[in-house]
């Protein structure tokens, strides 16, 4: 068991891949205990604010401190961690070798992905709350936004890379902070996919996973790798 953020990052740049909550979902969580659990002798909690010791923290942490380890809603709709060494392999796996205009054009993804998409591609980076001002979200349609942005995380054409806050008219920072997005490719600053066929990435991170988790089901790697 992992007990600072020092450990937590050595321990997923050897797995190359973890859940990011407190549930491994059948596949593997570096940690593996709940917002409402505790494990004896770990100094880790959730929800606390240490930097050092939440791992709630930890996920912002990576992206403003590292820059080998991304983390979105990735793995079954939910969050999840992804090292720049095995980044490659869900890449080929996920977008199947398109480019995000032929996955649209494919419908493979819809209007609002493709809007949500595009504003972040032309801007290099966008704040969640300027994001849905640029794409003229309301509130009776932000479950679709959410759902939308979300697709476009687990295809990986875009993922997180830190929070920032509302700016006022005079240019002071205020409210809570809110997620900025930006393209994958801008987030490496590289193209990163690797000269492999969808199946033996496919078959690369399988093995990897019941390395982690030998009891791991079928059904479930193929949910969690596609």
């Amino acid at each position: 068991m992992v007990n600072s953020f020092v450990e937590f990052c050595d321990e997923l740049l050897k797995s190359g891949f973890s859940m990011g909550g407190g549930n491994a979902k059948g596949i593997y969580a570096i940690i593996p205990f709940n917002w409402n659990d505790s494990i004896p002798g770990c100094s880790i909690a959730w929800h606390t604010g240490d930097s050092e010791t939440d791992p709630w923290e930890w996920r912002m942490r990576v992206l403003e401190e590292r820059d080998d380890i991304a983390y979105g809603k990735v793995f079954f709709g939910t969050s999840g961690y992804i090292t720049k060494e095995w980044y490659p392999y869900f890449l080929v796996v996920r977008r199947q070798g398109l480019t995000f205009g032929e996955w649209y054009h494919d419908g493979k993804v819809g209007l609002l992905e493709k809007r949500i998409y595009e504003a972040i591609e032309q801007n290099g980076h966008m704040a969640l709350h300027d994001l849905k001002r640029e794409c003229g979200i309301a509130k009776e349609t932000s479950g679709q936004f959410d759902r939308a942005l979300t697709n476009l995380q687990k295809n990986l054409f875009v993922t997180m890379c830190g929070k920032t806050q509302k700016l006022s008219r005079t240019g002071e920072p205020y409210g809570w902070k809110s997620t900025v997005f930006t393209t994958v490719e801008d987030f490496w600053g590289e193209d990163l996919t690797p000269n492999i066929s969808v199946d033996e990435a496919y078959e690369k991170i399988r093995e990897r996973i019941l390395i982690l988790n030998p009891e791991a089901k079928e059904r479930d790697i193929k949910k969690f790798i596609g």
